[in-house]
C-alpha cells in the first residue's frame, strides 16, 4: 500500500526531477529554454529541478534535456521536422521514444511517452522546432536518406586501351 501511495504522490508533485546533461550550462541551451512553448502536444509545461531541462504533461509525457553530447554519423532513423534533424535512438515500438538532435552543438534530447496515455512524436517534434532552432545546425551535418548517399564502387572499372598496331 505504501508503494501505491508514493506513486500517487509523485504524480501530483509540481516539480519534475531530472538530471542535467553534461553541457547544460552552454549558453545555447539557455536560448533553447527561454524559447520553449508553454504547451507541447496539448500538454502544459512543468517545472523541473535541473538546468537546461523541461517537461510537459501531468503525468509527464515529454522530457527535454539540452546539452547532451552530439551524435556522429549513424545508421539509426533520422527525420527532419520543421527544419530540425532528429535521430531516433531506440525501438519505435518502445513505450518511450528517445530522440536526439543531429548536427547541432550542444545536442538536445527528447523522451516521449508513447502509446497508451502518451503522445505521438508527430505531435511533439513540431512544437519544439522554434526553440531547438535557436542552436544553429552545422551545414556539414544533415539527415540523409540512403538514396542521397553515393558509395564508391568496390573495384574501379578498367579503361579499355588499344593494343593493336598496324605494320606497313
Amino acid at each position: 500500500m505504501a508503494t501505491g501511495a508514493a506513486l500517487l504522490l509523485t504524480g501530483c508533485t509540481p516539480t519534475v526531477s531530472m538530471e542535467p546533461a553534461a553541457d547544460a550550462n552552454n549558453p545555447r541551451c539557455a536560448d533553447v529554454i527561454v524559447h520553449l512553448p508553454d504547451t507541447v502536444a496539448g500538454k502544459a509545461q512543468r517545472e523541473t529541478n535541473a538546468q537546461a531541462t523541461s517537461a510537459w504533461g501531468d503525468p509527464t509525457v515529454v522530457l527535454l534535456r539540452c546539452g547532451v553530447v552530439p551524435i556522429g554519423p549513424t545508421t539509426k532513423p533520422c527525420i527532419t521536422v520543421n527544419g530540425i534533424d532528429w535521430v531516433l535512438e531506440n525501438d519505435p515500438a518502445a513505450k518511450s521514444l528517445r530522440y536526439i538532435t543531429f548536427g547541432r552543438t550542444p545536442a538536445t534530447e527528447i523522451v516521449i511517452a508513447h502509446g497508451e496515455g502518451g503522445v505521438t512524436d508527430a505531435s511533439v517534434l513540431p512544437d519544439l522546432a522554434d526553440a531547438i532552432g535557436q542552436i544553429p545546425q552545422s551545414k556539414k551535418e544533415k539527415c540523409l536518406a540512403t538514396s542521397d548517399v553515393t558509395s564508391p564502387t568496390e573495384t574501379p572499372t578498367p579503361t579499355p586501351t588499344s593494343t593493336s598496331t598496324q605494320s606497313g
